[in-house]
């Protein structure tokens, strides 16, 4: 990735170079330290806004290139709409496309966090600074060029002036912790397959004991002796071998059951014997979209010391055609000890689920968990890239988390679970199979998962429509989206915090 641009807080004054970001609404109407900067310039704003035809539309710009009578370089205005109608979450947006304004070449820049009705709230002058960390990302770790017309400048330094900023950096290391495991979650999914195969991602995952995360590595011989035939079934044609990572936070009261975060990790998805088609094969390196979000969010309430006991668990897993690999046919005990007979090799990442759900369900005794995998092309046809499945056997669970996927943007949609589907994964000759066919895809696999999880609280997240190769938005322009960590981040801090 590269280096985290410099954000900083500081009050307001005239900066003396670089870009000026202001804000404005649709009656082109600004803030009075705004306005008291902005008067040296004289009707050139009006003027320059009647001729581009700006309107102080939301997410609309208009640039003044060495605007007069002030020493910088650029002058940004920003539409931020009608201010009373925005949503929380706009502040971030907002934050990102400030940053997708700033240019590859500027090295300093100033955020006046001002609306007409004056200084901005800290906490959304701090949400409008992780809009500008979340669009700062970039993953350019082998390139050994970078081009000059990039928007992104690793070097650049950007000050966020505001009313109260010793309260504006305060809640902004919140935010901080938030996006450095956005940054994660990104890093990892955008890793070629040859560089994050099982062992290297567990390697990484160790890493994080250095923020106060407890982390344990299962390897093989370890989940054998656990019976986890089912996800090691999936990795038998690798010559990586699978991994199994327990991340731990313990920052609640002691002995209070933790809540529970469970990722698929299938490090390379060629489809095993059931293989896929040659066109587009190489997205599936980020078929671990599911494991990078847990690990991320475990960073992020590590960083943030939430006040939360929260486990994460991921499995990790390649999924190849050789000689030795899984063959359509075979059954295989999983750790529950429920069989499962394997229709197709390509539906890998339940099986993978499937050990690391029951795991968690009996060693943790959680709350609730939560699993995330991009698991299916069919949620794809159902939801396109906008919203994840939602799967859940809790009401109360579901609602939260829709509730906060739409303060977060991340959003989730829920999708039915009912026997009639669950008829659908029985088996002839073992207990299940691992597909009932094209019909309701995204909803058998969600059945599967369930026969794992007991009477523990759980909720799916079917996340293949965003967790990679998503449509890109305003605090996002890389392939990997780090989607999940803000959500699940929130998700913990607005209900399970002590």
């Amino acid at each position: 990735m590269s280096e985290a641009i410099k954000l900083g807080f500081a009050p307001f004054s005239t900066p003396e170079k670089g870009v000026l970001v202001v804000f404005a609404d649709d009656a082109l109407q600004f803030g009075p330290q705004t306005r008291a900067v902005l008067k040296a310039t004289g009707d050139l704003i009006a003027r320059a806004a009647e001729s581009e035809g700006f309107k102080g539309k939301l997410g609309t710009a208009l640039e003044i290139v060495h605007p007069a009578a002030l020493p910088l370089a650029r002058l940004v205005v920003l539409g931020v709409g009608k201010p009373e109608e925005l949503k929380p979450r706009d502040y971030v947006r907002i934050g990102g496309i400030a940053a997708g304004k700033l240019g590859g070449a500027t090295r300093e820049a100033t955020i006046f966090c001002e609306f007409p009705r004056g200084p901005l709230k800290p906490d959304q002058a701090a949400d409008i600074g992780l809009g500008v960390r979340l669009r700062s990302y970039r993953f350019d770790r082998y390139k050994t060029k970078r081009k000059d017309d990039e928007e992104h400048n690793p070097n650049g330094k950007v000050t966020l002036a505001t009313r109260d900023v010793a309260a504006a950096r305060k809640a902004a290391r919140v935010r901080e912790a938030v996006a450095a495991g956005v940054s994660l979650a990104r890093d990892l999914v955008n890793e070629p397959p040859n560089v994050l195969f099982p062992e290297e991602f567990a390697r990484r995952a160790l890493g994080l004991r250095k923020v106060g995360l407890t982390v344990e590595v299962l390897d093989a011989k370890a989940m054998r002796k656990l019976g986890m035939n089912a996800l090691l079934g999936v990795a038998q044609g690798s010559q990586h071998e699978a991994r199994l990572v327990v991340m731990r936070w313990n920052g609640g009261r002691r002995g209070a059951p933790p809540v529970a975060f469970v990722g698929k990790g299938v490090t390379f998805d060629t489809g095993g014997i059931s293989i896929k088609p040659a066109t587009s094969m190489e997205d599936m390196k980020g078929d671990m979209a599911g494991a990078a979000c847990v690990t991320g969010l475990m960073q992020t309430l590590a960083a943030r010391q939430a006040r939360v006991n929260a486990v994460g668990v991921i499995g990790l897993v390649e999924n190849m055609p050789d000689g030795n690999a899984q063959r359509p046919g075979d059954i295989v005990t999983s750790m529950s000890g429920q069989t499962i007979e394997i229709i197709n090799t390509d539906a890998e990442g339940r099986l993978v689920l499937a050990d690391a759900l029951w795991y968690t369900k009996e060693r943790f005794k959680p709350q609730f968990m939560i699993d995330l995998a991009t698991l299916t092309g069919a949620i794809i046809v159902s939801l396109g890239h906008e919203y994840a499945g939602m799967f859940s056997n809790n009401d109360t669970l579901a609602d939260r988390l829709s509730l906060i996927g739409e303060a977060t943007n991340e959003k989730v949609w829920r999708m039915p679970l009912g026997p009639e589907y669950d008829k659908l994964i029985d088996s002839k000759v073992a207990d299940m199979k691992n597909t009932g066919g094209r019909m309701g895809g995204a909803i058998t696999a969600a059945q599967f998962l369930q026969r794992f999880v007991g009477d523990t609280p759980w909720a799916h997240l079917d996340i293949a429509g965003t967790g990679f190769a998503s449509p890109q938005s305003d605090v996002n322009r890389s392939w990997a989206s780090g989607w999940g960590v803000r959500l699940l981040d929130a998700l913990v801090a607005e209900y399970y915090e002590r």
